[in-house]
């Protein structure tokens, strides 16, 4: 089986500002993701962190600050266009209407990008490679959740991106699944050398696949470090992450 290599890519926010509803949700974040690294986003309920995958994908503008792909503001005309990324939404968002061929390869067959015999070679090579290979004339209803899990990452793979973000790839996923859903993730990064973004709840998750870990609360980062540097990190707000602790508020808890 022959599959590409994308380079990853970049990405850096410089000033993140964003208000909503009149109160303030982001509050200047500064951070940069790597060229092909695991960068794993957490934080409690509340903490900012769904807005920041919005504006990191373009479906929300800054108030304040910018956010460079590669050095340039996605803002600029053609700047999304020349970098290939995808998204692997937390709910799979697989058309229940589609088998899994059509729904892996439906981006390829809208666009007319490939014809149908290079569509269905492409699609077969990347379910092959989540471990689904033959799975194409099953049914979304027809397949756990891992494997619909499984199913989305194939249907981001089909564009070759540069960037691949993941939002909460392991809700509803039993604690066995979730960490096959982990090892795939890392398992794609590292063969297909892509830039992945992780927004997670999970702990397990985070410390199994993140070449780094931004812990977000209240708008704002609390801390950017290794899986061990967070771990050997003395901040009050870090002990409560990894004692389960969400309920923090960084004023409260000021180093």
């Amino acid at each position: 089986m022959n599959t590409p290599s994308p380079q990853g890519i970049s990405i850096q926010v410089r000033g993140l500002r964003k208000s909503l509803g009149g109160q303030p949700v982001l509050n200047g974040l500064d951070f940069e993701v790597r060229q092909g690294e695991i960068f794993v986003i957490m934080g409690p309920s509340g903490s900012g962190k769904t807005v920041l995958l919005k504006h990191l994908i373009g479906l929300l503008d800054p108030d304040e600050g910018e956010i460079l792909i590669e050095g340039e503001p996605i803002g600029q005309p053609g700047v999304m266009d020349r970098h290939r990324m995808a998204m692997v939404f937390q709910s799979g968002a697989l058309l229940s209407s589609l088998n899994v061929g059509d729904n892996v390869g439906l981006y390829l067959s809208e666009h007319r990008r490939k014809p149908p015999a290079e569509i269905a070679r492409i699609v077969a090579e990347k379910l092959e490679l989540v471990g689904l290979k033959g799975a194409e004339q099953r049914m979304p209803a027809d397949l756990s959740g891992g494997m619909r899990k499984r199913v989305a990452i194939a249907r981001a793979l089909v564009i070759e991106p540069q960037l691949i973000f993941y939002d909460e790839p392991t809700s509803e996923l039993d604690p066995l699944i979730a960490v096959t859903i982990g090892e795939e993730i890392l398992r794609l990064n590292r063969r297909m050398q892509v830039t992945s973004v992780v927004v997670t709840h999970d702990r397990e998750l985070a410390f199994g696949i993140a070449d780094r870990i931004a812990l977000i609360n209240d708008g704002e980062i609390v801390f950017i470090g290794t899986p061990a540097e967070v771990k050997a990190n003395p901040h009050p707000l870090l002990h409560q992450f990894l004692t389960a602790d969400f309920n923090f508020d960084t004023k409260r808890h000021a180093p």
